[in-house]
């Protein structure tokens, strides 16, 4: 029966995606919006570009695979800060919580919220500034699921609502995130994952800010009407991730874990990339990461992000021979405007 509903599951993600699969249009490059379903606030997964949908687990991988939710030994909080486009003044912070539950199954809730800074607010008679300053709320708040079943396959699905907008104008949307992973070999070496993600609702913009004072357009009397602007509506920037990795076990102490990553993009140019990460004693974890974007011809449309990532972390247990572990985590990925993304995370695992 699991096996059965493995299959359905897999065609149906493969049949979702199929657009998406065949996407990576730079005609369509910009029409979405919503690209804060983009941004990747943990730094462990950061560090690796993203290159692990197959192998990546606990809170994490709401963000990337929800699949891997339950890969956990039973509970994790995660909380991590992102210095976002080093000079810009834009950070991000976010925290989650995942748990497994009986017979195999697993929850995890997660927040992100990006902080804009201050910007100043200015009005057609005062384009320097009035002096005033503003900072718009963009924000979202995802629950997943995930199920394990006993011949290692395992899927997921994640529901997340999305929030942008200042105090005048707003817009939210419903985004869904499903995938599946799947673990073989002797010492569970081979890893494969797809995962589509971002799969929603349009996004409009209303509110009072919307509103513009006009002339009555009778001519008959002079006076003020207020009429509101309609906006238009966008999707939201939805893509899928085929990713496959192989952990080489060197002895006891030394595992090297190899990713290679597929991206599909419905509004930009379709990436690839891989990743390596060493791990000593589970204690020691090094990892580094380049993506590649496909396709492009032009260096001003080329993803912020292509090029080099990498990221370092440490766990160490609470005490001796305990399961509680705690995690701090850093990566830094390369941009090709600023001076890059630095995130910082601190995990906890009992």
């Amino acid at each position: 029966m699991t096996k059965y509903l493995y299959t359905v599951l897999s065609l149906a993600l493969l049949l979702l995606g199929a657009d998406v699969a065949t996407a990576g249009n730079p005609d369509r490059q910009g029409e979405a919006g919503a690209s804060q379903l983009l941004m990747n606030p943990w730094a462990r997964t950061a560090g690796l570009h993203a290159m692990n949908t197959g192998s990546i687990s606990g809170v994490e991988a709401m963000r990337l695979n929800p699949a891997g939710i339950g890969r956990i030994n039973k509970t994790e909080f995660n909380f991590s800060h992102s210095r976002y486009f080093e000079g810009t003044g834009i950070s991000i912070n976010a925290a989650g919580f995942a748990a497994r539950l009986k017979n195999n199954a697993a929850i995890a809730v997660s927040v992100m919220a990006v902080d804009m800074g201050d910007i100043p607010f200015t009005t057609d008679a005062q384009p320097a500034g009035t002096g005033a300053t503003f900072s718009p709320a963009i924000n979202n708040i995802g629950i997943s699921y995930s199920y394990i079943f006993d011949n290692k396959i395992s899927v997921g699905a994640t529901a997340r609502v999305v929030s942008e907008g200042t105090s005048d104008v707003t817009a939210t949307a419903i985004a869904f995130d499903a995938g599946v992973q799947y673990v073989t070999g002797p010492q569970d070496n081979f890893k494969f994952g797809i995962s589509l993600r971002n799969v929603g609702s349009r996004m409009t913009f209303r509110g009072q800010g919307l509103a513009v004072p006009a002339n009555n357009p009778s001519g008959s009397d002079e006076y003020t009407l207020t009429y509101f602007q309609r906006s238009q509506g966008f999707e939201l920037p939805s893509m899928l991730n085929i990713g496959t990795g192989y952990d080489v076990v060197i002895n006891d102490k030394n595992t090297l874990s190899i990713m290679v990553n597929f991206t599909a993009n419905s509004f930009a140019q379709d990436q690839v990339g891989g990743g390596l990460e060493y791990s000593f004693k589970q204690v020691l974890s090094l990892r580094a990461a380049y993506k590649y974007e496909i396709g492009s011809d032009n260096p001003d449309f080329d993803s912020i992000y292509t090029g080099l990532a990498a990221g370092i972390s440490f766990d160490v247990p609470v005490k001796r021979g305990s399961d509680t572990r705690i995690g701090i985590d850093y990566s830094y990925r390369d941009t090709r405007l600023w001076n890059g993304t630095h995130s910082l995370g601190v995990r906890l695992s009992l």
